[in-house]
């Protein structure tokens, strides 16, 4: 199986820009996208190869909202984490399949300022790693989308300068240090040990021109799950938006 994750920074926006052509060529089973910025209603998508289409688009128009485009039926599909005042943003879909559950998310920034760090650390964190636990009572799982952190150093390019900013405080890199030590596996870093592979690069400066990005889009999975992972990597040279697909290979 061959999931693709990618936030596309506006599905309307990324249309123009070879978006379905490209899904034409890479052929996932699975594609979860984040950060669609639009309801279906807004949206002529060509893409009848995936009959399973779920979107949990925000209630404030133009901002956030995640989406499943899938060739495989879902046992099940499920809209948030069950908590009021997370779920109003479309941050996350959960897809049943048969041996594992999908997480498509869009974790809140903590923006600039740090205007939502509490929220994203404080409440966020703590019950998105909370639902995923109690999904894995179940069945194992897949988590994917952009986290919005940098977890190590290794992963941005210039660390000591980004200490303290969204994205890379000790606070955000604590909350993804828990979900590391519940058990869940970064795939990417089973295959690839060196720095230099970023998923977000900034429209400024000529950033990812020059490769001076952020690694904060990830494949988890339970430990369940590792002996059947084939492969996790960026397709880096892939345009249309300001973050990379990336791409999970597993024997499902």
């Amino acid at each position: 199986m061959k999931i693709i994750s990618w936030n596309v920074n506006g599905i309307r926006s990324i249309l123009k820009k070879g978006f379905v052509e490209f899904i034409q060529k890479e052929k996932p089973d699975i594609l979860c996208i984040q950060e669609t910025k639009a309801t279906p209603d807004q949206v002529q998508i060509d893409l009848v190869q995936y009959p399973y289409q779920i979107w949990d688009s925000a209630k404030r128009k133009g901002y956030a909202g995640t989406a499943i485009f899938s060739t495989i039926s879902p046992l099940s599909v499920q809209k948030g984490i069950g908590i009021a005042k997370h779920d109003s943003e479309g941050r996350v879909i959960t897809f049943e399949l048969e041996r594992a559950y999908l997480v498509n998310v869009y974790v809140p920034n903590a923006q600039r300022g740090l205007e939502r760090l509490d929220y994203r650390t404080k409440e966020w964190d703590k019950d998105f790693l909370a639902y995923l636990k109690s999904l894995e009572k179940v069945k194992p799982v897949i988590a994917c989308g952009d986290f919005n952190v940098a977890h190590k150093e290794i992963d941005l390019a210039n660390p000591k300068a980004n200490v303290g900013n969204a994205g890379f405080t000790p606070e955000e890199r604590a909350g993804f240090d828990n979900i590391i030590n519940a058990g869940f596996i970064d795939t990417f870093r089973e295959f690839t040990k060196e720095g230099g592979h970023y998923t977000w690069w900034s429209f400024m400066g000529r950033a990812r021109e020059k490769n001076i990005g952020w690694r904060i889009d990830y494949f988890l999975i339970s430990p369940a799950l590792r002996p059947v992972l084939k492969n996790s990597y960026i397709l880096p040279k892939v345009m249309g938006s300001d973050h990379a697909p990336i791409v999970l290979e597993i024997a499902l």
